[in-house]
């Protein structure tokens, strides 16, 4: 049985015909050149093969031509806030697998915290614990799902957070878990000043038009139906901190809501592997949430 949360306090533009076909023509010979350069990237490299040792010629290869895929479509880090965030990541993680054909291995959504002025307290941020350390809702923050996808597909993901609320515009645990630790936000690169804020609008009136936005200052309210837009990069930006172990991979907060064991291991498979969780103490009863 899965565990709960806790409960806390344009103008239009015509074209003709001419400048349309001259426009396809134009992006026809981008795209033709690209794929010569990459082509002539690959050959050149190629013959270096015979010039370097066989072991580190490919490696050289392998490098410079994923190199060229990243310019044209890099990954972007961005993180979804809607109530707890133990459904959100489940809901992340298939859509990661849906969209982007991603493996388990290659999963990057992860539980955390984000949207606090206060930051981070002595390098923590911590869920509440019995020895109150750098507790995530002292600190302003708000449970959140972060995740690095290709910036192509941000669209995607953010039609896929709108799905997450109802027709009303209410989150999933609308009616038990309230206040500024279940405030919905995002979290992209430039906030509401960047190139992500429209694609952001578009995916919302593309899903019902369900919510309102404002402009993440930080410490922000719970308000219903509004997601508070944050700049999550920058000095001055809202980043993301991922949450401890035992809230990766967490069945969700509704009693029936329960994964299958392969996804919830995929939590200790990830600390085997050497990925940091953190040094935060255990939860509020130093067991962690409903004693796991």
């Amino acid at each position: 049985m899965a565990a709960r949360c806790e409960n806390e306090n344009g103008a239009d533009v015509e074209s003709s015909s001419d400048e349309m076909n001259s426009n396809s023509n134009a992006m026809r010979q981008l795209q033709s050149r690209r794929k010569f350069a990459n082509v002539g990237l690959l050959s050149t490299l190629a013959s270096l093969t015979f010039a370097l040792d066989g072991a580190n010629a490919q490696d050289e290869i392998e490098a410079a031509v994923s190199a060229s895929v990243v310019d044209e479509d890099p990954l972007i880090n961005v993180y979804f806030g809607c109530g707890c965030f133990w459904h959100v990541q489940h809901e992340f993680v298939m859509a990661e697998k849906k969209i982007l054909g991603r493996s388990d291995d290659q999963i990057t959504a992860r539980t955390g915290y984000a949207g606090g002025i206060a930051g981070s307290k002595d390098g923590k941020v911590c869920y509440h614990n019995a020895g109150n350390v750098a507790d995530y809702g002292k600190l302003g923050h708000a449970e959140v799902v972060g995740l690095t996808i290709p910036k192509s597909k941000f669209y995607d993901f953010a039609v896929e957070y709108f799905k997450l609320f109802d027709a009303s515009g209410n989150r999933p645990d609308q009616s038990g878990d309230r206040g500024t630790e279940y405030r919905s936000l995002v979290g992209i690169p430039g906030g509401a000043k960047g190139e992500y804020a429209k694609l952001l609008i578009d995916a919302s009136i593309a899903t019902g038009d369900k919510l309102d936005f404002g402009i993440g200052k930080g410490d922000d309210k719970d308000l219903r139906k509004t997601s508070f837009v944050m700049d999550n990069t920058g000095a001055k930006g809202f980043p993301f901190y991922v949450a401890e172990q035992y809230h990766q991979f967490h069945d969700g907060f509704n009693l029936n809501e329960n994964y299958p064991g392969s996804y919830n291991k995929l939590a200790a498979t990830f600390a085997k592997g050497g990925e940091d969780f953190g040094s935060c103490p255990n939860g509020s009863l130093g067991l962690g949430i409903g004693g796991l």
